[in-house]
């Protein structure tokens, strides 16, 4: 029987890859509904038309003829019986596994505001169908609202820019990157994003989506009493991951997700998870790596995912390019901050009895490098006598005569 590996993104693909790479012998099945491997980061610039659907996969040339793997794209998996080791699919077929791995990712989630789950014109930005169909409507509109300001509402909202729309965007906190940026470094782009011709409603909240005698929607009614105009609503409030195939299949499951260890093995054996399908950490990085440690494990390489240090973003919205790492506000007052500005460069270090939890550089990002490391090993900087954003990496690593480069 074959490996199997559910869902084609990071996790999925990078699972499919290692599999290979290791053992040149097992049969590798990799299922997905979706029928193109592509990169979910990216998906604005589909809509800002930088790339084309093959620019968007980011798997080697000829992935799956050089890797020898089977694709069995759009093919959803519905279910799965772990006694007899088989997923049922939605062609009506059963694929026996002898190990499988689940990273089905997640879906967009639509909150329960009226009318906003029924409505025409209502889309997530989360799989190429979203940006597909937005690509389709969007210049046909006159007014476009995005709801929520996180990472995928303003990547949203950047791939929107050029076209002839108003783009409106509704947040209830007050700025856009509540967990990347402070107000500072949201600023920059609010103001930037102001002279693209957005508006902004921040501390709203959406109560209705006001609809015509055909159920397309013309505004949406905030708690205000304000009405904002808007033909085409992109949701961008959330995610919650896929995993309904799973009822009734006794693999275990919490409010976020599917649960699995370090090792990405579920509570039945021979079945392993990784990606956002655990509705953890949700970035690309710890998917493609929880994606390595499942299929090293299924390979029986007994590897641990050790490297939860997943806090790390970075962007770059008309031409501000800024990481954000670790804590970016102040826990409580037992916390330090060190703020330094120059002309367009901005940098934040959130730090801690010598400890530092976090930064946020904006403008010149030459020194993340140095930045990342501090913070992901957790590098006490107490005995440096310097200014901390003169620290660099040779205050703490040093080469041994046998040209180790040790801390």
């Amino acid at each position: 029987m074959a490996y199997v590996v559910v869902g084609a993104s990071a996790a999925g693909i990078n699972a499919a890859k290692t599999l290979r790479e290791i053992n040149k012998d097992i049969e590798i099945i990799l299922v997905s509904k979706d029928e193109y491997v592509y990169s979910r980061c990216i998906l604005h610039h589909f809509l800002d038309g930088r790339r084309d659907i093959e620019d968007l996969d980011f798997s080697p040339g000829e992935f799956f003829k050089k890797y020898d793997i089977k694709w069995m794209k759009g093919v959803e998996v519905t279910g799965i019986d772990t006694k007899e080791k088989k997923l049922k699919l939605d062609n009506g077929e059963d694929l026996p596994y002898e190990k499988v791995v689940l990273a089905t990712g997640a879906s967009s989630f639509l909150p329960p505001i009226e009318n906003l789950r029924t409505a025409n014109n209502v889309i997530g930005l989360r799989n190429l169908d979203d940006a597909i169909r937005i690509k389709e409507i969007a210049p046909k509109v006159k007014n476009i609202i995005i709801l929520g300001a996180g990472l995928v509402g303003v990547d949203a909202m950047a791939g929107l820019l050029d076209y002839d729309a108003k783009v409106t965007m509704i947040e209830m906190g007050d700025r856009i990157l509540p967990l990347q940026l402070d107000h500072y470094a949201a600023n920059v782009y609010i103001e930037r994003l102001k002279e693209e011709g957005v508006d902004f409603r921040f501390n709203v909240r959406a109560e209705k989506v006001i609809v015509d005698e055909n159920n397309n929607p013309v505004a949406i009614k905030l708690n205000t009493g304000e009405e904002v105009p808007g033909e085409l609503i992109i949701a961008c409030t959330g995610v919650r991951s896929n995993v309904g195939f799973l009822e009734g299949s006794g693999i275990e499951c919490d409010k976020f997700g599917l649960i699995f260890n370090p090792k990405g093995e579920t509570n039945v054996k021979e079945v392993y998870g990784a990606g956002d399908i655990s509705g953890r950490n949700p970035i690309w990085p710890t998917a493609v790596k929880e994606g390595l440690i499942a299929a090293n494990n299924m390979c029986n390489k007994d590897i641990y995912m050790e490297d939860f240090f997943g806090s790390k973003n970075t962007m770059n919205f008309c031409g501000v390019a800024t990481m954000s790492l670790g804590t970016v506000i102040k826990q409580d007052d037992t916390y330090e901050e060190a703020v330094e500005i120059k002309g367009k460069d901005y940098k934040k270090i959130i730090h801690k009895n010598g400890t530092i939890y976090g930064a946020i550089v904006q403008g010149d990002l030459s020194y993340v490098g140095v930045l990342t490391q501090l913070i992901k090993d957790k590098i006490n900087i107490d005995r440096v006598k310097k200014p901390i954003f003169q620290i660099d990496y040779s205050d703490f690593f040093n080469e041994k005569e046998n040209l180790e480069f040790v801390y």
